[in-house]
């Protein structure tokens, strides 16, 4: 049974989002959605869900449906008031005296704390504050469920039991997420729609397979409109030919062959239609400073402990040696940032128990990206700190997806990828030979994140990293260092963590 219908959907916001656009959803359906930041997955969104109307085309909805949509923000409306009450003001409100038992069950479905429930949503941390958006969506029992961004702010147990519960509980639900967390696609979704200004792609695989398949079906359409080209300037060449043949001849019949050969080249032309050319967010490109030291930051039993000096765990006697890139595995509240800043702090002067190679220049990005606050634009961010001249320093914001009418705004107008890509910019200039990185693919969209990977490894970055984007973890590391208890050990991998921390063990 078909429960959404689009046909040649499209929606124009200054510039074309996408368009021409057409697919179905049926019960069960389990639909993923990928484009850069700012392509239009919101908006398609919206579209399903009802809220925004479509510059072109139509969205047919089958009779009494209901579409139960978990934004990527809390309203504003709902910051201060408690979660319980956040959740039952989702329900239409002829429903909420008679119906308010329905909130309990999804809390509890969703494993939400009683003591977190009566809390106002604005003092929740960002990860409950997310959980709190679906427990809104999911109260009014939704025939499809709309998830933006899902799992941001969440930690890997969290995300696990996210991908749990969309197998158990909401599993005849047909759903739909937009997400740059590239292995959640892969294990919760059956299609994938890339979202394109023209000519959008849906297969019927999960994320990664369907990205494979979208690289060879542009790769095919690439070598078609080569190929059509290639005929159409032949054709050309032979009417060419003919026509001086026939002008010399005098010929008739040259001359209508001629014109026949120009417009076979003429409909090649018009029909040939070259792949689809992704318009950049922003360029990340790394610089990896040299170093004559093999050790760079070598950890002597090292006590990692909360600001109140409770500790959290000894790192025993581990090093980081240039050219490797390793990997922090912990649970949230472990201590991982703890340690990031102790090093952090290391480069700068002493740490008992923590030496850094004097030659080492370090690379420092925070989850936050707390390292742009000194500054109020993107201008000041480049011009203020690094010796580069007007014109370079206007080049290299453009490249870094930043245009000039954005360089001299305040920060706080720019976008999370924006910023993301800021941050990585800055830290090129820098030119570290130790890279300190703190969940550098918040913010970034998967082209974005497949970026970075790429440069760390082409530059062969040393540094020590924390992120909770597991093709990430695997993309880039090359040591994994786990906090097992109050110790920190090398581990061989990743996986076993992944896999404990995904079954909340």
């Amino acid at each position: 049974m078909t429960l959404i219908a689009c046909k040649d959907l499209g929606v124009t916001l200054g510039a074309p989002l996408f368009s021409d656009l057409t697919f179905s959803l049926a019960k069960g359906d389990r639909l993923g959605l990928a484009a850069a930041n700012g392509r239009g997955k919101s908006t398609l969104l919206r579209c399903l869900a009802g809220t925004h109307e479509p510059t072109s085309g139509e969205v047919t909805r089958a009779r009494g449906l209901q579409v139960g949509q978990a934004q990527q923000d809390v309203p504003a409306d709902a910051l201060a008031l408690p979660l319980r009450e956040a959740v039952l003001r989702a329900l239409p409100p002829e429903r909420q005296d008679g119906e308010d038992w329905r909130v309990d069950i999804v809390l509890d479905d969703l494993e939400v704390p009683e003591d977190l429930r009566d809390r106002p949503l604005g003092a929740l941390s960002g990860g409950w504050q997310r959980t709190a958006l679906l427990a809104r969506a999911w109260v009014i029992e939704p025939d499809v469920l709309l998830m933006d961004e899902p799992t941001n702010h969440l930690d890997l147990g969290r995300i696990g039991f996210l991908q749990t519960w969309l197998a158990t509980v909401a599993r005849g639900t047909a759903v739909v997420v937009a997400s740059h967390d590239r292995a959640f696609l892969d294990a919760v979704t059956a299609r994938t729609l890339f979202l394109r200004e023209t000519r959008s792609q849906i297969f019927t695989l999960p994320y990664t397979r369907a990205r494979a398949a979208l690289a060879e079906a542009d790769e095919a359409l690439e070598r078609r409109f080569e190929n059509d080209m290639r005929q159409a300037a032949q054709l050309r060449r032979q009417a060419a030919k003919l026509r001086n043949i026939g002008i010399n001849s005098g010929s008739d019949l040259l001359v209508v062959k001629t014109k026949q050969l120009r417009e076979r080249a003429d409909r090649l032309e018009e029909a040939a239609r070259p792949a689809h050319q992704e318009r950049s967010a922003g360029t990340i490109r790394l610089a990896n400073g040299t170093t004559p030291s093999k050790a760079l930051v070598a950890l002597d039993d090292v006590a990692v402990a909360t600001p109140d000096g409770q500790l959290l765990f000894r790192t025993g006697k581990l090093w980081i040696n240039r050219g490797d890139r390793v990997v922090l595995l912990g649970r949230n509240g472990s201590g991982k940032s703890r340690l990031m800043a102790l090093v952090h702090r290391a480069v700068q002067g002493d740490v008992p128990g923590l030496s850094v190679a004097p030659t080492v220049v370090e690379g420092w990005s925070d989850q936050g990206l707390g390292q742009l606050n000194a500054f109020a634009t993107p201008w000041a961010a480049v011009t203020e700190r690094f010796d580069v001249g007007d014109q370079r320093a206007r080049a290299l914001l453009a490249g870094a997806g930043i245009g000039v009418d954005l360089q001299g705004v305040h920060l706080s107008a720019l976008s999370g990828g924006q910023k993301a890509r800021l941050a990585m910019l800055a830290l090129r200039l820098t030119r570290p030979n130790l890279y300190l990185l703190d969940e550098p693919t918040n913010h970034l969209d998967i082209d974005g994140q497949e970026a970075l990977e790429e440069e760390l490894c082409a530059q062969e970055v040393s540094g020590l990293l924390v992120s909770h984007d597991r093709a990430f973890v695997r993309g880039v590391g090359t040591r994994f260092w786990q906090i097992q208890g109050r110790r920190l050990v090398e581990v061989d991998g990743p996986e076993a963590f992944f896999r404990d921390a995904l079954a909340g063990g």
